[in-house]
């Protein structure tokens, strides 16, 4: 299981992206397509176009993280994004869920939340 603080959001690459491209390029995807910041500590996950591997990019204040995951049999289960959504936002045990090769719960029941100040 992954243990993140509650500040931490993840979101996922609501399509499919080239993984050759190393840090500075997931880095540029995550500015220009998922116009999100990748400095702010978040963790960004891409897949293939055959959703065999992973990549997370994570910057920790000091440098960049980017972990891989492939899968040597199967593929990974891609939540399904609307119509023109570019992230699709997970929590922690849905992304341990979801880099184990299991499929991860598209349909979320309403729950309490609390509300930020």
């Amino acid at each position: 299981m992954l243990t993140l603080p509650t500040s931490v959001h993840i979101y996922l690459c609501a399509h499919p992206v080239d993984l050759r491209r190393g840090v500075d390029g997931l880095a540029a995807i995550t500015r220009e397509v998922l116009l999100r910041e990748p400095l702010e500590g978040h963790l960004f996950v891409f897949t293939n176009r055959r959703r065999t591997r992973v990549r997370i990019l994570a910057f920790d204040g000091t440098g960049y993280w980017l972990m891989t995951k492939r899968l040597e049999a199967g593929r990974f289960t891609w939540p399904r994004a609307r119509p023109g959504q570019r992230t699709v936002s997970l929590r922690s045990e849905e992304l341990a869920i979801l880099l184990a090769g299991l499929d991860v719960i598209v349909r979320k029941r309403p729950r309490w939340e609390r509300r930020s100040a």
